[in-house]
């Protein structure tokens, strides 16, 4: 498979780009370049390599969900600059 020049075309047309005549041939050249790189990257033996998902090995950093007591509404509402029946209270923000 290659791009050719129409292809080009058509996919910046797609995308509402102007492009030159220059612009058209060397994106064709680069487009090929690249397909011809992943062809030679189906060449590889990968029988053996494991898959992965991530070229770092992150781990999930997020703690599990579990269930604890939380602040008593007293404490929790100790620093508030204003409050009412037991809620802060903050200036409406809707008309």
């Amino acid at each position: 498979m290659s791009i050719t020049v129409k292809d080009v075309e058509h996919v910046a047309n797609l995308a509402r780009l102007e492009l030159s005549e220059k612009d058209k041939e060397l994106f064709t050249e680069q487009l090929n370049s690249i397909l011809e790189f992943a062809e030679k990257l189906n060449e590889l033996d990968t029988e053996n390599v494991p898959p992965t998902s991530h070229v770092l090995d992150i781990k999930n950093v997020v703690r599990k969900d579990e269930v604890k007591q939380s602040l008593p509404r007293e404490e929790a509402l100790r620093n508030a600059p204003s409050q009412e029946e037991g809620h802060f209270k903050v200036p409406a923000i809707i008309e």
